[in-house]
């Protein structure tokens, strides 16, 4: 598997405004996320590190970089999957997030794992 080919993962995120903990007369919107992550390919993988690309509707850009995902570094054989839930803040009521997944196959070949963008979003801002 070689970076050009397409990634074996298959990655799903909802999700959720917490109005409970957001304060907007502050401009801080707090969003929870819950990324699905299945193993699509033929051989086991390793999650090594993260790479976000956050975006706000001030088009203000925060990028994170870290090791693993939630203090894991999941291993995932052919068709398993593994969930977990992290959050964001944001200064507006609207952006976007994407990035990618840096990932290890049981060979030795790293690759990275798209993380599709998706749209951070208070309910009834969007229509």
């Amino acid at each position: 598997m070689d970076k050009t080919s397409a990634s074996p993962i298959k990655v799903v995120a909802l999700v959720k405004h917490l109005a409970e903990q957001s304060d907007e007369d502050d401009n801080r919107y707090v969003f929870s996320y819950t990324i699905t992550l299945t193993n699509e390919g033929d051989s086991t993988v390793q999650l090594l590190s993260r790479h976000w690309v956050i975006t706000d509707a001030n088009s203000h850009v925060q990028e994170v970089r870290g090791q693993g995902v939630v203090g894991e570094q999941p291993t995932l054989r052919p068709g398993q999957s593994f969930e977990y839930t992290s959050g964001t803040v944001l200064a507006t009521p609207v952006g976007t997030m994407k990035g990618s997944y840096q990932m290890v196959a049981e060979d030795g070949t790293k690759f990275d794992a798209p993380i599709p963008q998706f749209v951070l979003s208070v309910p009834r801002v969007l229509h």
